[in-house]
């Protein structure tokens, strides 16, 4: 996508210019629910109200009063950019001291025809001191502070926001006079250590994109959706929490083994039709304990009126003998 040089010392390394990154979203377009029709936007001018064609647009800087500045395409493209199909370097530094608040887009370089030797020892250079170079580079008219760092077996820049792009955070900051304590540190610090691991990206992934994916395709196939329950809502949490409780529960569950902490989660995925009827056992085993029941009131019931029956007869014959 670009083309120059890396200038190291009296040394110039030509390259070229990759993206090192792509976006895995899935492509949605605004549509007329109606018929599934594009909606699309159309450059019109406003005191004129009518479409504009693309020759006949350009950049303008509105000043506060209203009034608009005009500029061309060729005034642009004129400004003085030292640095046009140029990458230069200006300091080597710690890849530590550069905070990563301040890196944007990552780009690969590829050594062009004779480059590779310089490119190599550069490379090289880099990994050995533990620095990356500060470099600056002009990409699509415009200049850009840059980070050259070796990544395994190649070079990457990645460019860099300015000093007075980056916001001042002071007046989101707590209060100073808030302090944590020292109990509260050491538990705080047992829970980083259970979760304490290595960088490994592969474990991570995009549920958002995937799920998208997925109902695209189940859309496709003409499937019925089948939409996930909606949680009730709880009751309201206290705005009292206790720190000290929420922090031993967070290490008690973090050190339980990964498939404790997945039971009591409910997956309820977007494909297939069939409903799993699990209710059905239970209704059984109801009737059954219902029947059971039944049973042992039907014999309390017989054993009852059979002690009755007995108790009258009784009754009856002492009756008949005092008579007598």
């Amino acid at each position: 996508m670009w083309k120059g040089v890396v200038s190291f010392g009296l040394v110039a390394i030509p390259i070229k210019l990759y993206a090192a990154t792509e976006e895995h979203d899935t492509p949605l377009h605004q549509v007329h629910v109606a018929d599934g029709s594009r909606i699309r936007y159309r450059r019109v001018c406003e005191s004129e109200e009518k479409p504009v064609a693309q020759a006949e647009i350009a950049r303008g800087y509105e000043m506060p009063d209203g009034q608009v500045v005009v500029l061309t395409a060729d005034e642009l493209a004129n400004l003085p950019v030292a640095t046009t199909h140029q990458i230069e370097v200006l300091r080597f530094v710690p890849a530590e001291q550069v905070d990563g608040m301040y890196l944007a887009k990552s780009y690969y370089l590829e050594a062009d025809k004779a480059g590779a030797k310089p490119y190599v020892l550069l490379r090289d250079a880099l990994q050995q001191a533990g620095t990356v170079a500060l470099v600056k580079v002009a990409l699509r008219q415009r200049e850009a502070l840059a980070m050259l760092r070796a990544h395994g077996q190649v070079l990457v820049l990645q460019t860099m926001l300015w000093p007075d792009e980056i916001r001042d955070p002071a007046a989101l900051a707590p209060d100073s006079k808030i302090h944590a304590r020292a109990d509260e540190m050491k538990i705080a610090a047992t829970y980083i250590e259970a979760l304490a691991g290595d960088f490994e990206p592969e474990q991570y992934r995009d549920e958002y994109a995937i799920a998208l994916r997925e109902l695209v395709e189940e859309k496709i196939a003409g499937h019925e959706i089948v939409q996930a329950p909606v949680a009730e809502a709880g009751a309201k949490e206290s705005n009292v929490i206790d720190l000290m409780s929420a922090l031993k529960a967070s290490v008690a569950a973090a050190k339980k083994p990964s498939g404790e902490q997945k039971e009591s989660a409910t997956v309820t995925p977007i494909r297939g039709k069939s409903k799993a009827k699990k209710a059905a056992p239970k209704k059984a085993a109801a009737s059954k304990s219902a029947a059971k029941k039944s049973g042992t009131k039907k014999s309390t019931a017989k054993k009852t009126t059979t002690r009755k029956a007995g108790t009258t007869k009784s009754a009856a014959k002492k009756a008949k003998t005092r008579a007598s």
